[in-house]
């Protein structure tokens, strides 16, 4: 028997409705915006040059690419018949239940919310950084933190098509600098060659590559959004896995050779002293030998711009969530409802706002270092928590073809969801096996980062149970 696409409420509803006209560029440039091209290359690649594998970092992107292009597979195949603002918890719903659904809804929470939380530390200093550097003030980091915030804000109460403009133009500036940076150190050659070690199996076996695997694995959060608009999306059965395909060969492709050209510049045999000896400011420093110290500060301030993308990507991302919770009579009514002008779902913005404020103030009252702290503690908490969604998501594709009979490819419902899950298993053994690394802390700091989130997927659970009669008067209704 078909199992019919999820519809959850009634296209006539439009107060509780999302609107949207959102094309396969707009998801794009939505999930790119999450991965954060320029923070990635300019911040957390020379961390992995100097720890990792060094000169064979550059595999270990297209590795991950492979793995999460494997998963994408059924991830997209799905999504012609689950179409939820939900992504990940729509469909580990459909696959192992609603209790097990509402657990990896807590882990999109905690993930969405912690990298965003992350990003408001690391934004805010940089913006401290320039601010300095121009001969201004020295504003404290929270301040500046409250401005991205009011900035933020107003940007995901509206509609998504808003957000994709503001976030195509950032993108495409920020990729834009990283590209031409890439082709002139392709051009003008390094010091050793053009180090083609790099995608040698020697290479990559170099040194740590579990380490270079968990931050290539961190610089992929976020493209789960390519089914999250989905509901905002033109013709979603075509979009959504056009999207999800075209995002993850474009941040794999991208980053790997990007990694690959700094090598390349500072030489194979050189670039981890190198990284390690000038972490902050490698990239930039390469920019300037190659291209001249006004592109390398042109390269800082879009740094910023990089990193306001990625706040607000994952601003629209926590708001959907909070928008599916409530429609499925979860959370508070109030979260369903969506805008009557945007088509957004304005008061899920709003709580998100209201959230992320919290947290900030949180960390500002005991006195937190913004990236020591804030950004590298709860990057390494995201990593972890949405490894362990995707590994509900695998599961739940295949059980989910496993149960109803509507598509007959063995390939799109079998064997590629199962490689993808396998791998995403094998990453998940890597990061926890490195964890203490990735937020560079003790094994206590490490002990208590996990039971966060072995906690929000029981709480999920708990909810679950307490919300059964309203989440079925609410399917009823629906």
């Amino acid at each position: 028997m078909a199992e019919p696409s999820t519809t959850p409420v009634p296209a006539t509803d439009t107060g509780h409705t999302l609107r949207g006209s959102i094309g396969i560029a707009g998801i794009v440039f939505l999930v790119v915006a999450a991965a954060a091209p320029l923070t990635a290359i300019g911040g957390a690649l020379p961390v992995m040059l100097a720890i990792s594998n060094g000169p064979g970092v550059p595999l270990a992107y297209v590795v991950v690419a492979v793995v999460l292009l494997l998963f994408s597979v059924g991830y997209a195949t799905m999504s012609h018949h689950v179409v939820d603002a939900g992504a990940f918890y729509a469909y580990v719903t459909r696959g192992l239940g609603p209790a097990t659904g509402l657990g990896a809804a807590g882990l999109a929470l905690l993930t969405y919310t912690a990298i965003q939380a992350g990003i408001y530390g690391l934004a805010a200093t940089t913006l401290q950084g320039l601010i300095t550097h121009y001969g201004g003030p020295s504003i404290p980091w929270w301040v500046l933190a409250g401005v991205l915030l009011l900035v933020v804000a107003p940007l995901g109460y509206r509609s998504i098509d808003l957000g994709a403009r503001v976030l195509g133009v950032m993108l495409v500036l920020e990729m834009s600098v990283l590209a031409v940076l890439a082709v002139t150190i392709l051009v003008k050659g390094g010091p050793e060659g053009y180090s083609p070690g790099s995608f040698s199996p020697a290479g990559f076996f170099h040194g740590a590559p579990g380490i270079a695997i968990m931050f290539a694995v961190a610089s992929f959060i976020g493209f789960e959004a390519t089914a999250i608009y989905g509901e905002e999306a033109r013709s979603p059965r075509r979009t959504i896995p056009a999207a999800t395909y075209t995002a993850v060969l474009l941040i794999g492709v991208f980053y790997a050779v990007c990694s690959w050209t700094m090598v390349i510049a500072y030489g194979p045999s050189k670039v981890e002293a190198a990284a390690g000896g000038d972490t902050a400011g490698l990239v930039f420093s390469a920019a300037a030998r190659y291209l001249g110290t006004a592109y390398a500060d042109i390269m800082n301030i879009l740094l910023l711009t990089s990193l306001f993308a990625a706040l607000l990507a994952f601003h629209n991302a926590i708001a959907r969530y909070h928008y599916a919770l409530g429609r499925q009579g979860v959370g508070p009514e109030a979260l369903a409802r969506t805008h009557h002008r945007h088509g957004s779902p304005h008061i899920g913005s709003l709580t998100q706002s209201a959230s992320a404020a919290v947290i900030l103030a949180v960390f500002v009252v005991a006195g937190s270092d913004p990236v020591l702290n804030l950004f590298t503690w709860m990057s390494g908490l995201a990593t972890v928590s949405i490894l362990a969604l995707m590994v509900l998501t695998g599961a739940a594709i295949i059980v989910f073809f496993a149960r109803n009979r509507v598509d007959d490819r063995l390939w799109h419902t079998r064997v590629a969801p199962a490689l993808g899950l396998a791998g995403i298993v094998v990453v998940t053994v890597l990061v926890l096996a490195n964890f203490t690394t990735l937020i560079s802390g003790s094994v206590t700091l490490a002990i208590v980062l996990l039971a966060l989130v072995v906690l929000f997927f029981a709480g999920g659970l708990v909810v679950a149970r307490v919300t059964r009669g309203s989440r079925r008067e609410n399917q009823l209704s629906g």
